[in-house]
């Protein structure tokens, strides 16, 4: 059995969230690019399909990809902190639950070992992948010394327009660099 085989079949939160935990993961040996994003959305978790819904959009326009390039699990592993859709939560869905990184998250990055880029969406992943991590404005503000092999953005949830608006560095200076890093890892 495969690591993304037993991921699909982790049911190890199913009594924290009485529902039927759905893993949404994509990703093959070969991918060049991971998306180290959160937990699922409640739409992705009804589709299955990772970034189904208007973070996707946002992100991929970030990227400079469309939808076939980034279904493309030889390009793209798309990886979140926790696998299941995590909850509603007061304002908004809940944390991801760190059951997920302890059990699989080094696994994963072990079976991934042809990538040439990690995103790192969000505070959950950041923290996680940054040793400095303080918050994500700071770490999205060092885009430019962690490329080539890495990059800390926001996430692209509609919900980030005010963060957007206040950092507009970010859309002018980062986004064009992620999406030449991005473009040049799918030509080669």
């Amino acid at each position: 059995m495969s690591l993304l085989d037993e991921i699909n079949q982790c049911r190890l939160c199913q009594a924290t969230f009485g529902y039927e935990p759905r893993p949404v993961i994509q990703g093959e040996k070969c991918a060049r690019i991971l998306i180290a994003g959160q937990a699922p959305s409640l739409s992705v978790h009804k589709s299955g399909k990772p970034f189904d819904d208007a973070s996707g959009k946002r992100l991929r326009m970030w990227l400079g990809v469309n939808e076939q390039q980034f279904y493309d699990p030889c390009l793209f592993a798309i990886v979140p902190m926790a696998f299941c859709y995590p909850g509603r939560g007061k304002s908004g869905d809940n944390p991801p639950p760190k059951v997920c990184a302890t059990i699989w998250r080094e696994k994963i990055l072990e079976a991934f070992n042809e990538v040439r880029l990690t995103i790192l969406i969000g505070q959950y992943a950041q923290a996680y992948h940054l040793d400095d991590f303080n918050n994500v404005t700071e770490s999205a503000k060092q885009w430019s010394a962690q490329l080539p092999s890495k990059i800390a953005i926001p996430h692209p949830s509609p919900r980030n327009f005010h963060w957007l608006k206040n950092n507009p560095w970010f859309e002018i200076n980062a986004i064009p660099a992620l999406k030449e890093r991005v473009n040049s890892i799918i030509k080669n």
